[in-house]
């Protein structure tokens, strides 16, 4: 018999190369995630400020040097500092932005103030225009805006003249003119400073009586007359003479221009430089408050109406009492001083030219 060749059968099993694709996800994942960090990291620094990016930057240059208010350190971490630092920090920018806040409002209230006197001088302008009283004046009613405020300056002609020859008493005209700039400047709630200014012209006295005197004297009448005029008392700050240190024609000390009334209606910087502090004139506050602004000490405030001088050491007043103690020589609160030179007790003395 033949002798038969075994069947071998083959069973050959393909294997798959199994699921293909997962390492691109892994790669994908590291990527979103580095963009995301990068990101985070953009609006982190998108939200610091200039110093805190400076320090970030200094950190990074010299990161073995951390600079703090000690200065430069070995340590990454100033242990028991932290706290301190951060509540520095936090103080020094709550103290800048306190500083901004101040800055924009003191340059608000600047605006407010010199859109105030343009708007002022507009308006004494057109009424000087309209008004029978002072259009045939307009060519001695000067209007300037100056680093003070608002100026009016009522300025002598040869034939017309604001005030009696040599003597403080105001012309008819002249008192009329003051009442009408009275009702225009009452309506600001701005300080009044009044000079008055004369020609180089020698007073003629025996007694020392001279150009100073005179022109405080008729200062102070003008400031009477404003009065009159509907001008309220404190509105006004300062009434002065400045004889003929000042003359308008410097170039003619005589001519007749020089002999002047300025009325300056002051900006708020000016009557804070006058008082010497950084008062803040608001309307809305009481006498009383403006009054401990300046002076916070009580004792020289007279809240009680007596007099602040002439006490002895028993604090008993030695000027202006009755018999029974009394003050009689109390002096309202709220007006400005006015200092006038003693004018002598004789006949009127002879003008050369005033």
């Amino acid at each position: 018999m033949d002798s038969a060749q075994p069947i071998i059968i083959k069973k050959i099993i393909k294997g798959g190369h199994g699921h293909h694709g997962g390492a691109w996800k892994v790669a994908f994942a590291d990527f979103v995630t580095a963009m995301m960090a990068f990101f985070l990291l953009m609006w982190l620094m998108g939200s610091t400020t200039p110093e805190q990016r400076a320090a970030i930057s200094d950190y990074f240059e010299n990161p073995s040097a951390v600079r703090g208010p000690g200065g430069a350190s070995n340590s990454m971490i100033q242990l028991g500092k932290t706290d301190n630092n951060m509540k520095q920090a936090d103080s020094e920018q709550q103290e800048r932005r306190e500083e901004k806040v101040v800055e924009k409002l003191v340059e608000r209230d600047q605006q407010m103030d010199k859109r105030r006197l343009e708007v002022l001088k507009m308006d004494l302008e057109a009424a000087i225009q309209a008004s029978q009283a002072l259009k045939p004046f307009k060519d001695q009613l000067l209007l300037d805006i100056t680093p003070e405020g608002l100026r009016i300056q009522i300025v002598d002609k040869e034939n017309r003249t604001m005030f009696d020859m040599g003597s403080s008493h105001l012309k008819d005209y002249t008192e009329v003119i003051l009442k009408e700039i009275a009702k225009i400047i009452n309506k600001v709630p701005n300080k009044i400073s009044l000079t008055g200014h004369t020609d180089a012209t020698p007073y003629s006295s025996m007694m020392g009586f001279t150009n100073w005197e005179l022109s405080t004297e008729r200062a102070n009448a003008s400031r009477r007359a404003l009065v009159r005029g509907g001008l309220a008392k404190q509105k006004i700050a300062k009434v002065v003479g400045l004889a003929d240190t000042v003359l308008f024609d410097k170039e003619n000390p005589r001519n007749p221009v020089n002999r002047r009334i300025s009325i300056i209606v002051m900006n708020k910087e000016a009557e804070m430089a006058m008082q010497g502090n950084n008062v803040n004139w608001d309307e809305s506050r009481s006498e009383k408050e403006i009054l401990q602004s300046v002076n916070p000490n009580p004792d020289l405030q007279n809240p009680g109406g007596q007099s602040q001088g002439g006490q002895n050491q028993g604090g008993q007043n030695q000027s202006g009492q009755n018999q029974s103690g009394q003050n009689q020589s109390q002096k309202p609160q709220g007006t400005a001083p006015i200092l006038l030179p003693e004018k002598p007790a004789l006949p009127a003395p002879r003008m050369l030219g005033q």
